[in-house]
């Protein structure tokens, strides 16, 4: 039986500790905040979208980073291996839209408790308001670890479970990445990823709160397609939000550091052109002789009506018999490509995820060991993995935390 300190109370410290425990391991995790799971806590917004059940050869398309590395541990420990451990730990599951799996209950505190209970039946010991400071190692193998109140915890093992920067308020504070380069490992740029996104143009922002289902966004830079999906979002006071935008900003944050990038949203998908065109002169020919202002209203929420009209190129109070065929294409166009500029990112406080960490060509991919420091790994967001919505993240998490704690010796 080894002694294995696990930094870090989140889903994957915790996961890490019940099967290491498990093993036969002394296994103690160290947690600074005053619970474990705080994170996980408000993931999905409360209801905690524990994984995506997809074949796993599915998973990798959601990867946004380095999804080579995770073959040995998405494929040794999958998302129905996550599903069955929650189900046999008492948390029945359901499967909602795009394979998210949500527990029955709609509540986060579900997946924690049990994550606790699993604990504390396979032995582990929680270490609640115990900050660690420093990771000790001497001729490149862990010792311990130093903690805030200046004491030294001895351990044969360290696995460094503390999350990224993103939610500080749940203790993501970045303790992570001074570990790894204090003990000698390259550390990846951190920027937030699965974010809302600044847009540029005032009518943004005149639509704050206006959410819209159904729509088919497109964002690109110059001719070429940098993301294209369909989904609902959600305006802001300083841009956009919702699922469709998070999920943007994982594939667009890298171009957007260099460019603003050109966004489009088609607020009728479901109708081509010519029906879309058919659709608008229908609503024409039964009010021939109301302003266009009053007749559009049908087509789209009332809060867009006067930005639609302000785009386009038709007087609000112009009579509709007076519209012409050029004119009413022209605003079918813009209905199928509403366009906004994208300038920036959310903060770090608004992120999902960080993108950028621990360089995985300094991990082990089949065990999350260091390649410079023996006995030490690293699990979860610490290291430079990220992948879009949908469980994919909390996925990395728990097949990187297996793959430690079966390697610990």
């Amino acid at each position: 039986m080894s002694k294995v300190a696990i930094v870090g109370g989140g889903a994957a410290g915790m996961l890490c500790g019940v099967y290491a425990a498990r093993r036969g391991h002394q296994v103690h995790i160290l947690e600074k905040n005053e619970k474990l799971g705080k994170k996980l806590f408000i993931t999905g917004k409360g209801r905690c979208n524990v994984t995506n059940d997809s074949d796993t050869e599915e998973l990798f398309p959601a990867i946004m980073s380095n999804r080579k590395f995770l073959y040995s541990a998405f494929y040794t420990y999958g998302s129905r291996d996550v599903m069955n451990f929650f189900e046999e730990a008492g948390v029945p599951l359901k499967t909602e839209r795009g394979n998210r799996v949500f527990p029955v209950s709609d509540h986060s505190s579900d997946i924690i408790r049990a994550l606790e209970r699993e604990l504390k039946k396979a032995g582990a010991q929680v270490h609640l308001h115990t900050e660690v400071k420093e990771v000790c190692a001497e001729n490149d193998k862990v010792t311990g670890v130093l903690l805030a109140d200046g004491s030294f915890f001895k351990a044969d093992s360290v696995v460094v479970a503390t999350g990224g920067l993103s939610y500080p308020s749940t203790g993501s504070t970045g303790d992570g990445y001074r570990f790894a380069e204090e003990t000698g490992h390259k550390v990846v740029a951190q920027s937030p990823s699965l974010v809302p996104l600044v847009a540029r143009e005032d009518y943004v922002s005149k639509l704050q709160g206006l959410s819209l289902r159904n729509v088919e966004l497109t964002i690109k830079s110059g001719k070429k397609v940098l993301y294209n999906d369909f989904g609902e979002m959600m305006f802001t006071h300083f841009g956009v939000t919702g699922p469709l935008i998070l999920s943007a900003s994982a594939q667009i944050g890298k171009k957007l550091e260099k460019e603003p990038l050109q966004a489009f949203l088609d607020l009728k998908p479901a109708l081509d052109a010519e029906q879309l065109d058919a659709r608008i002169l229908r609503e024409f020919d039964a009010n021939p002789n109301k302003q266009f202002k009053n007749v559009i209203g049908v087509l789209f929420p009332s809060s867009l009506t006067p930005i639609m009209i302000e785009l386009g190129e038709i007087p609000g109070e112009k009579p509709v018999h007076e519209i012409s065929r050029e004119e009413r294409q022209a605003f079918g166009r813009l209905i199928k490509a509403f366009p906004f500029t994208i300038t920036g990112m959310g903060e770090f406080k608004e992120a999902i995820i960080t993108r950028g960490g621990v360089s995985v060509k300094e991990i082990q991919p089949s065990t999350m060991e260091s390649r410079k420091i023996k006995k030490l790994y690293f699990t979860g967001e610490v290291l430079d993995l990220d992948a879009v919505t949908g469980g994919y993240n909390l996925q990395i998490a728990w097949s990187t935390a297996y793959a430690a704690a079966q390697a610990i010796e």
